[in-house]
């Protein structure tokens, strides 16, 4: 049995129903006996990645208190190196929503990704995602959830874009795919609300972004 490894929830992401969607979405493949979830904390990263997990999934964004006068940031330089040397060597990340955010643009962690989270509205909006599943590009996905519509910048000419927003503030980039090494990293922004994070659409996208990166 392989094993994920999820950290998830910050400030503004409650952990609760972020891991219910998570394992939901991950559901069939536990359930099959072929993986084995384990939620983590930022704290444990570096000594699990010695057991060289299936995939890591990453919901949380780099600042701790964000709504202190000192803001303190959990990524170190040695989690980094640690992390972008696990993907290297064929493991496989996903950053997810706030996984993306507030990281450092210039840092080794945001290059591997190549791309970030720049900025999104004060409200929230219906936002269309439409594209294809990262495991199976064949396949098309399109769904509407009211969510927080996330702006990126994304180094497109050395990825592939398989995912598009658009909601009434403009169109993005939603989801994007590389091999880094020998590993793959996948990167998603949907979905911040219970209602989206639970959608059928969410789940099925976030169980294909999960599945194109394990090894």
């Amino acid at each position: 049995m392989k094993t994920i490894y999820a950290i998830v929830g910050d400030f503004y992401h409650a952990e609760t129903v972020i891991q219910s969607s998570l394992s939901l979405a991950l559901q069939p493949l536990t359930e099959g006996g072929s993986y084995r979830l384990a939620y983590i904390s930022a704290d444990d990263l570096v000594g699990r990645l010695d057991d060289k997990p299936a995939a890591v999934i990453l919901f949380k964004e780099d600042r701790v208190n964000p709504g202190d006068e000192t803001v303190r940031h959990w990524l170190t330089e040695d989690i980094s190196t640690a992390l972008t040397r696990y993907v290297e060597e064929g493991g496989g990340f996903v950053a997810w929503h706030s996984g993306l955010a507030s990281y450092p643009s210039d840092s080794a962690f945001v290059r591997m990704l190549r791309g970030h989270f720049e900025y999104h509205p004060s409200k929230h909006q219906m936002v269309s995602y439409t594209g294809v599943l990262p495991a199976d590009r064949s396949r098309e996905t399109a769904f509407d959830i009211l969510d927080e519509h996330y702006f990126v910048i994304c180094d497109e000419p050395n990825t592939t874009v398989f995912l598009h927003s658009d909601s009434i503030d403009g169109h993005s980039i939603a989801g994007w795919t590389h091999s880094f090494g020998q590993g793959k990293v996948c990167c998603v922004t949907p979905a911040h609300n219970k209602e989206g994070l639970l959608h059928e659409g969410m789940l099925e996208l976030l169980r294909s972004a999960v599945l194109s990166c394990c090894r």
